[in-house]
């Protein structure tokens, strides 16, 4: 009894021109994984809210409801933070490139992006004022704006001691912008 979804030939039994699910080049996608400081971060806030829902509904079960009502504010706040925090980074599409930050997010068209490229500076070690020597992926657009627009660094949240997913990842932007880019 043939079971296919236990083979590794499954693949030859589907459509040849049928793409798959993580083909599709129109859905916004982030072409790295976030890293350990960005997720431990994330995580010790959701452990935080935790404690925070819990209190919420002690002050429920024992005081006032609006004193409840605050706190499990308080708590979907920090809830919500953490979840942008995981969402922040840069995602690239076929439409364009978009940099997700933790306030405000910006999506620019690849028709308006003059290159992307890596290059050596001066970077802010995990968004903080000190200052490091790394590597910096810059976007410059044409027009009126910024001269240039970092979007990842080598010493931010997701690539800290990780120079080997700084390359790749940088490497893989540069080619969404090579190939959808004004080449």
């Amino acid at each position: 009894m043939p079971l296919p979804f236990l083979t590794a030939d499954r693949a030859s039994d589907q459509a040849a021109d049928e793409p798959l699910p993580y083909d599709d080049r129109d859905r916004w996608r982030r072409p790295y994984r976030p890293g350990p400081w960005r997720v431990g971060t994330a995580a010790l806030l959701l452990l935080f809210a935790s404690y925070v829902l819990f209190a919420a509904v002690v002050i429920a079960l024992t005081g006032t409801p609006s004193g409840a009502g605050t706190v499990f504010g308080v708590a979907l706040a920090v809830i919500a933070g953490a979840l942008r925090l995981l969402r922040m980074g840069v995602w690239v599409s076929a439409r364009g490139l978009r940099r997700v930050g933790f306030l405000l997010t910006r999506t620019v068209r690849w028709d308006q992006i003059v290159s992307v490229r890596t290059v050596q500076q001066p970077v802010r070690w995990l968004g903080l004022p000190r200052a490091a020597q790394g590597q910096a992926l810059v976007l410059v657009r044409q027009g009126g704006g910024p001269a240039a627009e970092t979007l990842l660094t080598s010493h931010n949240a997701d690539f800290l001691a990780r120079p080997q997913a700084f390359d790749r990842a940088a490497d893989t932007v540069e080619a969404w912008a090579a190939e959808f880019g004004r080449s």
